[in-house]
């Protein structure tokens, strides 16, 4: 059973959808005891780094969700879920930790002439071919991305992906059972599906 993991954040109907649409029967749930029961745990989400992590603890996410992860459960973190599988955010003014699942931070992008902030629209991605994610999906794929910040991990081998937008943006990452993708899979078509369907087959 795929657990997605509801903390009030935007975007878990979509990701649900695109999880049915290739055969799973996900549960949409933030009952600390369904989620220790899942085979595989999805963090999809939209929106602020600090606020996500504010709902986290308020519905007792924060501990189990650690767990899990120590437990060697598959985890995919989605957008906002990739960034608070890492451990600092810039866009947290009270420097509220993330999940730690992973080392690294979340900053933001520089200004730069000709480019516009949030990050928005389709990026190809150049991917590492160790990874278990991302395997069979074609170099410099498209996938759609939203965001204001960009990973920056702190081991060069859990680097999943990168892309190219102002900086070298970490696009994806992965490390033993964590997974996490900075776009969305489930906005990226036929591409995406097959990513959620190599997370849902790991």
């Amino acid at each position: 059973m795929i657990a997605i993991v509801d903390y009030d954040a935007g975007n878990i109907k979509s990701v649900e959808k695109a999880l049915q649409y290739i055969g799973e029967d996900p549960v949409v749930t933030r009952d600390t005891e369904k989620i220790t029961q899942a085979d595989k745990i999805i963090v999809p989400g939209v929106g602020a780094f600090e606020g996500a992590m504010g709902k986290m603890n308020h519905y007792h996410l924060v501990e189990v969700l650690q767990e899990m992860a120590m437990r060697g459960t598959p985890m995919l973190g989605i957008c906002l879920g990739l960034q608070l599988f890492f451990e600092r955010s810039d866009e947290s003014q009270h420097n509220v930790p993330g999940l730690g699942l992973l080392p690294g931070e979340i900053v933001k992008f520089p200004m730069a002439e000709g480019y516009k902030i949030p990050h928005m629209g389709w990026n190809s991605i150049h991917i590492n071919p160790k990874s278990r994610l991302l395997k069979g999906i074609p170099e410099d794929s498209y996938v759609y991305f939203v965001h204001s910040y960009y990973l920056r991990a702190e081991r060069k081998e859990d680097v999943a992906a990168t892309t190219e937008y102002i900086v070298d943006v970490h696009a994806a990452a992965e490390h033993d059972n964590i997974f996490a993708t900075q776009f969305h899979p489930e906005k990226s078509g036929e591409v995406g599906l097959q990513i959620l369907r190599n997370f849902a087959a790991i």
